[in-house]
Formats: C-alpha cells, sequence, structure tokens
C-alpha cells in the first residue's frame, strides 16, 4: 500500500466523522467540510493506486 493511499484513508474518515458531526449538530459548514474531506481522501486514495499500479508496471 502507498503512502498517499494511507493518507487519503485517513483524510476520507476524518471527513466522515466531520460530516455525521455537522449532521447530529445542525453544523452545515461541519457537515460541507467533512464532505470535502471525504472527496479529498478519495482522490489521494486513487493517486496512491495509481501510483503502486506504475511501480508494477515498471517492475515487469
Amino acid at each position: 500500500m502507498h503512502r498517499d493511499e494511507m493518507k487519503g484513508a485517513a483524510k476520507d474518515a476524518k471527513g466522515e466523522i466531520k460530516e455525521a458531526a455537522g449532521k447530529l449538530t445542525g453544523d452545515e459548514r461541519l457537515e460541507a467540510e467533512g464532505q470535502t474531506d471525504q472527496a479529498a481522501g478519495k482522490v489521494q486514495k486513487g493517486v496512491g493506486n495509481l501510483k503502486d499500479a506504475a511501480r508494477d508496471v515498471l517492475k515487469h
């Protein structure tokens, strides 16, 4: 697993927590921040996946 995948997963999880907290408290800004963090985390995980795939191709 690439470092970007781990960081992305952490950012995604943090976003889920923020979104849930925002929903519970009625804080729309916190909820939106959570959604943004989740999207950024998913992108970062995707970048990590691409790097892993590229590394595998270069090895063979």
